[in-house]
């Protein structure tokens, strides 16, 4: 049962939105214009995207171990430095960058009556501007041009115009191309373009400058960058309105990474040579000092031939100088090493790398503690000191230089130790050359301090090529492994998806509109409207026909006579066990203009030409219409309420003959009276049914609306069937169910039916077998005259 009802409920559905197919139907044309011109003028947006791969210096130099590879790959534990670099690659900084170099912040559109069209890279004019980058960067201005020939152009102001409205040419300034055009910002010159993008007179172009912060964070918008788990490859997704711009970005933005990588790693390498250049500088004038004292020396003593005699004496103590000579450069460059350390006015974090202390530890701590102050100095371009990241490597960089400064006291006081005892060895054995003239040995100590700044002097130098090479092999970060690439297709608005969006809301608007107002619409249109609220036997419907036709014929083939022939059916069938000569239909109604009246003249007219005797009796005194459906002007002296007041009046005073009809007769209801319900409780009413009761088959009373006046439960005692007049869009549902299914349920109206009345046709004919058959008297139309 449940089943049934739920397919008769969308069946209705279904029904009530085909009814409105029209409707419908120019919706969903409607929608379907709105999308193509959408399509037509909107803006498309397309997508470029590259692939790049991170190299790993650390990774490249050992082989992974099993735990790294078996936790996700051996990316996995550098997790975090992907998500540096690609925090590195959306910075604000690479994006200025790319904007300032390729001029994105200035645009060229053809500037159309509905769209504009922007041109790229082929734009007929170029703007050049003689202020400085820092002030034409934050400067947001929209400039109108027409062109006039190849050589001249108008200049018009910034105003908004609708699609209707032509620049004129007087309300622009002309130029040349190439003269200068001051503004409150500063002046510039346009100039034209060659070649085939050359301007072509009567152009309108527009020449909009966005500020360069506003860009940045619409291409920070548009750039999407994404990587897989334990993967250094990097895929970079960039959407924008014009295909080849994205491309341009897409690949500069790749240059602009790998800069700022090489920048940090050379500044790396130029604090180590600035470091070697300082040194060099001072044992320079250390090294010179001595060569001067050491040719004085001999110019002075005459020692030209010492080098001979020297290394007969000495021959034995030149392997310890040797190792005096290195121990006292170690110490040197262990100095000079803490001296950069301590410096309070440096310029970078960064200690110069390799210097040559001969410590593997060391070299290693001070290649660990560069390698954490590039990486800190990164993330602080696109983030704060407070950073945890900053804040933890910034406690790396403290330890490791504590370390360092450490392990170099360690390092100096064992060197010094060791020279202390060299020196010592080298006084016993100078003490055995006490034949060697003092001269000589004087001459020796210059010697052993200038082999000593010599050996140290050639060995900055050498560093500094070391420096020097190696600022030139150094490789971009980022390795290409697909340039930018675009299909030139747009990702949006797509065709497809936009018409498919155009059909469904063509769609749903009409018919959201329509099941809205159907639900919100408490009235009733049919049988099925009327038998779900009620519980009440529904005796069938007349279908809603012109006002002109108020009365059926005899001989009638129309929908509304055999409606009602179809209602004098149900009523002989419903009446079946009344043995009574004379049947009593009462007809009532909720309120008044339902059609309670017109129900029962027509229903008295169709039984009566059944050739039946039927009486109608106008018994709602209040708002009589009865002579006037049945269009008997001649309205009698004297009625019904005339009948029941005055006993005198007998009641065959007010019976009525109808002049066309033999078989119906009509009581008028009379004057109004003033007290209409107490005259219905007279004796009176009950003697005139008796009366009639034997003289007619039907008796037909039109009474008055129960739903506003109490009239017809007095006298519903009289009736054999009542017949419950409902208007179709006439009557609320809620004042039904709160009149009428009270009445019915507590038998206040003896065997109360349901008549739906001005049913409305919804197919062209009327349906339920109305108007069945042929009408003799229908009219042919010129095509068929000769059937």
């Amino acid at each position: 049962m449940k089943t049934n009802t739920s397919t008769i409920n969308l069946k209705q559905t279904l029904e009530l939105f085909l009814s409105y197919w029209k409707w419908i139907l120019l919706c969903v044309v409607i929608a379907i214009m709105l999308g193509f011109i959408h399509l037509r003028y909107a803006d498309y947006v397309y997508k470029a995207n590259a692939t790049i791969k991170i190299r790993d210096e650390e990774q490249s130099q050992k082989l992974p171990s099993l735990d790294d590879m078996q936790a996700g790959g051996l990316f996995s534990g550098g997790a975090d430095k992907i998500k540096d670099e690609i925090r590195v690659i959306k910075s604000r900084e690479i994006a200025e960058n790319i904007i300032k170099k390729l001029d994105l912040n200035i645009r060229y559109y053809s500037d159309g009556k509905i769209k504009e069209q922007e041109y790229y890279k082929n734009s007929p004019v170029k703007i050049n501007f003689f202020e400085s980058d820092s002030i034409i960067d934050k400067l947001t201005e929209v400039l109108f041009i027409k062109i006039k020939s190849p050589t001249q152009y108008y200049l018009f102001k910034d105003k908004e115009q609708s699609i209707f409205d032509e620049r004129k040419d007087n309300e622009g300034k002309l130029y040349d191309f190439g003269d200068k055009v001051e503004t409150s910002y500063g002046g510039f010159v346009i100039l034209p373009n060659s070649g085939k993008n050359t301007p072509t007179p009567g152009t309108n172009i527009k020449i909009s400058i966005i500020r360069i912060t506003k860009l940045v964070s619409q291409y920070a918008k548009n750039l999407t960058i994404s990587t897989e788990k334990g993967s250094s490859v990097i895929s970079l997704d960039m959407k924008d309105t014009v295909a080849k711009r994205a491309l341009d970005y897409l690949n500069e933005l790749i240059i602009e990474y790998n800069n700022d990588v090489l920048k940090d790693k050379e500044e790396i390498v130029q604090v180590t040579s600035d470091f070697i250049t300082n040194r060099l500088q001072k044992v320079s004038k250390e090294l010179e000092q001595v060569d001067y004292t050491a040719e004085e020396l001999q110019k002075r003593n005459n020692l030209t031939a010492l080098g001979a005699q020297a290394d007969l004496n000495l021959q034995a103590n030149k392997q310890l100088e040797s190792q005096i000579s290195s121990t006292s450069t170690n110490i040197q460059l262990i100095s000079f090493l803490q001296e950069e350390i301590q410096a309070e006015d440096r310029n970078s974090d960064m200690l110069p790398a390799d210097i040559g202390i001969g410590d593997a530890s060391t070299a290693q701590i001070i290649r660990s503690h560069n390698e954490f102050v590039a990486e800190r100095d990164r993330i602080l371009k696109n983030s704060s000191p407070t950073n945890p990241v900053v804040i933890n490597l910034n406690n790396q960089i403290n330890a490791l230089k504590s370390n360092l400064e450490q392990s170099l006291s360690n390092m100096k006081q064992t060197s010094e130790l060791t020279l202390n005892n060299l020196n010592k060895e080298n006084s016993r054995i100078r003490g055995q050359l006490y034949a060697a003239p003092t001269k000589a040995r004087q001459f020796r100590d210059i010697k052993r301090q200038q082999d000593i700044k010599e050996s140290l002097y050639l060995y900055l130098l050498e560093k500094r090529e070391e420096s020097a090479i190696r600022l030139g092999m150094y490789t971009p970060n980022a390795k290409i492994l697909e340039h930018a690439y675009s299909s030139y297709m747009p990702i949006s608005p797509t065709p497809s998806i936009v018409y498919l969006a155009s059909i469904i809301l063509g769609l749903m608007i009409p018919i959201g509109i329509i099941y809205l107002i159907d639900i919100l619409d408490s009235k009733l249109y049919n049988k099925n409207d009327l038998v779900s609220i009620l519980e009440i036997p529904y005796l069938g419907d007349i279908p809603k026909t012109s006002k002109k036709q108020k009365l059926i014929k005899q001989v009638d083939y129309s929908p509304k006579a055999e409606a009602f022939r179809i209602v004098r059916s149900n009523i002989d069938f419903m009446l079946k066990g009344v043995n009574k000569k004379a049947k009593r239909l009462f007809v009532t109604s909720t309120k008044a203009q339902e059609g309670k009246s017109h129900t029962s003249t027509n229903l008295a007219s169709s039984i009566s030409f059944s050739e039946k005797k039927v009486l109608l009796i106008e018994m709602d005194i209040r708002v009589p219409k009865i002579l006037k459906y049945l269009n008997l002007p001649d309205e009698p002296k004297v009625g019904l309420s005339d009948y029941i007041a005055d006993e005198s009046i007998k009641l065959t005073d007010i019976i009525l003959k109808h002049k066309d009809n033999e078989y119906l007769d009509i009581i008028p209801s009379g004057s109004i009276p003033p007290n209409p319900s107490e005259l219905l409780m007279s004796d009176r009413v009950e003697e005139l049914f008796k009366y009639v009761e034997n003289k007619y088959d039907y008796i037909v009373v039109d009474t008055s609306a129960v739903g506003l006046v109490s009239d017809t439960l007095l006298i519903s005692k009289f009736a054999d069937l009542f017949i419950y007049v409902v208007s179709a869009d006439g009557v609320d549902k809620r004042q039904l169910v709160h009149v009428a299914q009270p009445l019915f349920d507590k038998k206040r109206l003896p065997k109360m039916t349901m008549l739906l009345n001005g049913v409305k046709s919804k197919t062209g004919g009327y349906g339920y077998g109305y108007g069945y058959g042929n009408n003799p008297n229908r009219k042919k139309k010129w095509y068929n005259f000769s059937k």
